[in-house]
């Protein structure tokens, strides 16, 4: 790491340290989302419900600190509630 100054060696660490905790954020919110999806197609109602609560939890958070954005954490969310609403629908 060959930096001229100590201020872009600091900002380069913080910036490694952010992108570490920005693919945690995000691989957590793909992790709760293929979860949900699997209990929703095994069509297990009550095991779904709480995955979905989990997994919206994990977005909101995601979406509250800027790693995703509103728009996209509201379609996600969008799209798992109706996907679980058909599977409630069915039972």
């Amino acid at each position: 790491m060959a930096r001229n100054c100590s201020s872009a060696e600091k900002r380069h660490r913080q910036s490694e340290e952010r992108w570490l905790r920005n693919k945690a954020a995000k691989s957590a919110v793909k992790t709760g989302v293929k979860k949900f999806v699997v209990l929703a197609h095994k069509k297990d109602g009550e095991g779904a419900e709480a995955a979905l609560r989990n997994m919206t939890k994990l977005i909101d958070t995601a979406a509250r600190k800027g790693i995703i954005k509103k728009n996209a954490a509201s379609r996600k969310k969008s799209r798992m509630q109706k996907l679980f609403n058909s599977i409630k629908a069915v039972q």
